[in-house]
């Protein structure tokens, strides 16, 4: 349904810049490039200069002439490592004291200098660049890391999750063309607490991506209560806590739901009558990561939906992760995700 496509004329229009760590990849050089030359957005790429030469020369493909601004962070950058010891220090300082791991400054120009995530996160901080893609190469947890030590959670949030949007080959009966589901790529087990923030999260994030209001639809195995146990309680028990503040914030909700009380108007009506949602949802929170990922994939491969993410969620500021598997296209779809999701940051 051209989501995709939708996401990249948005970004194009916001006139915005983001900061690109890992120009060790040829595909990241290619991306960067891409994103000036279709007037995206303004990039900042983190390399050495032998790392940048070996890359553009693989990617036949040139930063300079392009205007492209490239920075060595093994060089430090002393307001960077000044605002990491301070943001750092002041989290250990809330711990008991035998948990406490303060630092000193030549610990946070160690970090910054060998660990370019972080320096590219604390450049996020700083509002120097306005979102951060990484990930080609780093692991996810390498990523979620250096996102919690230089971000943190946004304000009234605890829990960093995931989404990903689901751009559809045809509307579901409801007429929703793009849908999202989370968490499919983070919180491995979360707790009925977690499942609130990352329903409001994934509901923020689809209203971002594309301008659509959220219908959040809390999955599991029974429609309220149709079936019994701990694993339904959960989901129980995330709905009862997520109605206040869905209310404060101007969101349908509705749950415990199964897929096709959520999704299917006459099977919801019937199922969840008198209910906020009747089949008619467009965000899907589910119960846990297996069947957030499982999920996914399912409407993917088997669907033929389009998956843009992991898209991360709930942090203080714009930073996504990218699969070490994507096209140099993955980048610039994911450079346009983030710089939309800056904007209400």
């Amino acid at each position: 349904m051209n989501a995709i496509k939708n996401i990249i004329e948005k970004a194009s229009k916001l006139g915005r810049k983001v900061v690109l760590p890992e120009g060790m990849d040829p595909r990241v050089i290619t991306a960067a490039c891409a994103c000036i030359d279709r007037n995206i957005c303004k990039v900042v790429v983190l390399g050495t200069p032998e790392e940048i030469a070996a890359a553009e020369a693989t990617a036949k493909l040139s930063l300079s002439e392009r205007g492209i601004e490239v920075i060595d962070y093994t060089k430090g950058d002393a307001e960077l490592e000044k605002a990491y010891l301070e943001s750092w220090n002041a989290k250990e300082a809330k711990k008991p004291a035998e948990k406490q791991k303060i630092i000193d400054l030549a610990g946070a120009q160690k970090t910054l200098r060998t660990k370019r995530i972080y320096f590219g996160g604390m450049m996020v901080k700083l509002g120097r660049v306005d979102g951060l893609v990484a990930g080609s190469i780093a692991s996810t947890g390498d990523m979620l890391r250096a996102a919690f030590h230089t971000l943190g959670t946004q304000k009234g949030v605890k829990t960093a999750s995931s989404c990903f949007i689901l751009d559809l080959k045809e509307p579901t009966a409801s007429g929703d063309g793009v849908l999202a589901f989370g968490d499919c790529a983070v919180m491995p087990n979360p707790t009925a607490e977690q499942l609130v923030d990352i329903g409001l999260a994934t509901a923020q994030t689809y209203r971002e991506l594309t301008g659509n209001e959220p219908k959040v639809a809390f999955l599991s195995f029974s429609t309220k209560g149709s079936a019994g146990g701990e694993l339904v309680e959960k989901v129980q028990k995330a709905v009862e806590l997520a109605r206040p503040r869905f209310k404060e914030a101007g969101i349908r909700m509705d749950g415990e739901l199964q897929f096709d009380a959520a999704i299917v108007p006459s099977v919801g009506s019937q199922k969840n009558k008198g209910g906020e949602i009747q089949g008619d949802a467009n965000v899907f929170v589910f119960p846990d990561l297996n069947a957030g990922n499982i999920g996914y994939k399912i409407a993917q491969r088997i669907g033929g939906a389009d998956a843009i993410g992991p898209n991360l969620q709930g942090l203080a500021k714009a930073m996504n992760d990218l699969s070490r598997g994507c096209s140099a296209e993955d980048i610039v779809g994911t450079i346009c995700v983030t710089l939309l999701q800056s904007t209400t940051k």
